[in-house]
């Protein structure tokens, strides 16, 4: 550090002999440069600002802490599909409604298709060793594509191969579980379906499973909830990486990444296992073909064993957390909409009888598709994604420079009245056709995001959210506690939106 600034002052002092510049004028020199070069950054064809802008702070104290989707969709209904927010000292543009997202996430994705440097996240992923934060380029397409070949090799298809009998187990499991109740007020469901979940991607991952009372799980189990609820209570932190130095305020980061550090050391662990037990000629997980591609590199330039460690770890977070809570509020709502239910039951007792539910019947399951459909659609999980653009780009004739953050605001999407009537209704029927026949892609409807940076696992979660909740379904009915107020609907902002600590009952059918 200190030869560094030596050199600093020692090329200043140069510039100063050779320009005959005094220090003064020098000094100068430069505060006029820099207000040159904020006027002139000012002055570019951006989107326009909505009010309540500060200064150093931008529009941190306008946005809802607890849910910033929503200031952004009602300054939408002010400032248009597209406006610009400062976030500390830097612009980020937002992208609201079903034409602006369509435009920049699917048909013109590799304009949009980068991130931002989100610092609490990078730190959590290396800086960028994994797929979910990499940044857009040739190290990033090889790793989606490496991955994405492995998981469906591994399952993450229907017919033959597919993770469908390994779910099935999996749901049977968690029905016995849940069936130890007996009926009773239990609050422990969210434990319950982010074990047998974990379990589904921990076996692809690692091949292993966890029972429901694993030490090592629980410990799991904590750090993940900790991230969560520390990464949302950081905003500012994120803004200003700078406060990572400042006590107190720099708690909630220090949290989030020693929680992390007990996931990276389970998965080192599994490294290690698999590397003293690794099968060249028919490698069984993701670790396994990961360890196979290490040794030959034939697939993803330079991969390492840090790429390794946050592949696996994205596929762990992300597998687990976004499954998990859109089965929870599937069930929250199982228990606020009981005429809902009755339909739901209806079907699947007339379609799959005295059977347990297969990925055969879901054609034959238009309301229970549609119902997930809607349970996807009225509470998104991730409200806002953060891309960053590839190159300078025009929308809706705006001026979007390089590397400028876009906020993609896909709760704006799923709650856009020219697509969605009486958006805020909970109305799984909007999902069907007058025929009764499920829609499969409708318009304005785009959950696991789109274009390049879509969800690698989208296709494992719809099989794991349909055999999940059918099975759930078929074997029990789900009631609020007796005298219980109804659970709240409003969501947990953390990685993605939760619900709130909820009570209910199974009864078994």
């Amino acid at each position: 550090m200190a030869g560094t600034l030596q050199r600093v002052a020692e090329s200043v002092q140069e510039i100063l002999q050779i320009s005959g510049l005094t220090p003064q004028t020098f000094l100068v020199f430069c505060i006029a440069f820099l207000l040159g070069y904020a006027v002139l950054k000012r002055v570019r064809n951006l989107p326009p600002y909505p009010a309540g802008r500060m200064p150093v702070l931008g529009h941190l104290l306008a946005l809802d802490d607890k849910a910033p989707h929503l200031t952004l969709t009602a300054w939408r209904r002010q400032y248009g599909d597209v406006f610009t927010i400062k976030l500390g000292m830097e612009d980020a543009v937002v992208l609201n409604g079903y034409t602006a997202v369509k435009d920049a996430l699917v048909d013109r994705t590799e304009l949009f298709a980068s991130r931002p440097p989100r610092y609490m996240f990078d730190v959590l992923v290396g800086f960028g060793k994994d797929i979910a934060a990499a940044r857009w380029g040739p190290a990033f397409r090889q790793r989606k594509r490496f991955a994405t070949a492995v998981l469906k090799n591994l399952g993450m298809k229907v017919g033959r191969g597919s993770m469908e009998d390994g779910i099935r187990e999996e749901a049977r499991y968690l029905c016995n579980r849940i069936a130890e109740n007996n009926g009773q007020p239990f609050g422990d469901i969210e434990h319950d379906v982010t074990v047998a979940v974990a379990n589904i991607i921990c076996s692809m991952a690692f091949g292993k499973r966890y029972d429901y009372e694993d030490e090592t799980f629980k410990e799991l189990y904590g750090a993940i909830a900790t991230i969560a609820f520390q990464l949302s209570t950081a905003r500012l932190l994120g803004v200003f990486p700078f406060l990572r130095f400042v006590p107190i305020v720099n708690r909630a980061g220090t949290n989030a990444w020693e929680a992390y550090d007990k996931v990276k050391k389970v998965l080192r662990e599994e490294i290690s296992r698999h590397r003293d037990h690794l099968d060249r000629e028919n490698p069984r997980d993701f670790l396994e073909f990961c360890l196979l591609e290490l040794e030959r590199q034939e697939k993803v330039d330079g991969l390492t064993e840090e790429n390794v460690l946050y592949l696996t770890g994205d596929l762990f977070l992300a597998g687990t957390e976004t499954t998990t809570n859109t089965l929870l509020w599937s069930l929250l709502f199982m228990t606020l909409y009981p005429d809902v239910q009755t339909k739901v039951h209806d079907e699947i007792d007339a379609v799959v009888g005295e059977n347990m539910p297969a990925l055969s019947h879901r054609s034959q399951l238009p309301y229970v598709n549609a119902y997930l459909m809607e349970v996807m659609r009225f509470r998104t999980l991730g409200p806002v994604l953060s891309h960053a653009t590839t190159q300078d780009v025009k929308v809706q004739g705006y001026d979007i420079p390089n590397g400028t953050r876009v906020l993609v605001n896909l709760h704006s999407v799923h709650v856009d009245p020219a697509y969605w009537p009486d958006p805020d209704r909970f109305d799984p029927e909007r999902f069907l056709d007058a025929e009764g026949n499920v829609i499969n892609h409708p318009e304005s409807f785009i959950p696991f995001g789109g274009g390049r940076r879509v969800c690698l696992g989208e296709q494992l979660a719809r099989m794991e959210l349909f055999l999940f909740f059918s099975t759930l379904l078929k074997c029990f009915t789900f009631k609020t506690p007796e005298g219980a107020p109804p659970a709240s609907t409003d969501g947990v902002l953390g990685l993605t939106i939760a619900p709130h600590e909820f009570q209910l009952c199974a009864i078994q059918r």
